[in-house]
């Protein structure tokens, strides 16, 4: 084999090589994003289904149930447009009220209720997630989160 013809082949290789370690490297990420949607793309049907993702906006004021088990909680996540019932077990964090901004991570069952993995509470009274203010902003809540800047 000729050097030039050597080169070529070591240069293909390379080229395969890197492309399957970005091929296996995708393939084991995809079942860790996890997407953030609000109610009203979940009512849109433009969450995925049978996959986990984050959905956020606001507790609704009213809508906490707990179980007698002390662990599970019925809730409703809202954008003030439409709303989604949530249901979590296990400890919520301190922070989580009604009327204040939380993320929830999940799978939306056939039922049409987020089961939740993980709950999210913002951490002080200055902090919203980006794309929970827009979705907010865009809902027509400009008043409702005037006082809360989003931090990028």
């Amino acid at each position: 084999m000729k050097p030039r013809q050597k080169r070529a082949l070591y240069i293909v290789v390379a080229i395969i090589a890197v492309g399957l370690a970005v091929g296996l490297v995708l393939n084991a990420l995809k079942d860790n994003v996890s997407l953030y949607f609000t109610p009203t793309q979940v009512f849109n049907n433009e969450a995925p289904q049978g996959h986990n993702f984050r959905i956020g906006g606001l507790v609704e004021e009213g809508s906490i149930q707990r179980e007698k088990d002390g662990l599970t909680v019925h809730f409703m996540i809202t954008d003030l447009k439409r709303k989604l019932p949530v249901v979590y077990k296990g400890i919520l964090p301190d922070l989580f009220k009604e009327g204040k901004g939380v993320v929830a991570q999940g799978k939306m069952e056939a039922d049409g209720v987020m089961h939740a993995s993980e709950v999210l509470a913002k951490h002080d009274e200055n902090y919203m997630p980006p794309e929970a203010a827009d979705a907010l902003k865009r809902a027509g809540a400009d008043n409702a989160i005037s006082s809360v800047p989003a931090i990028k």
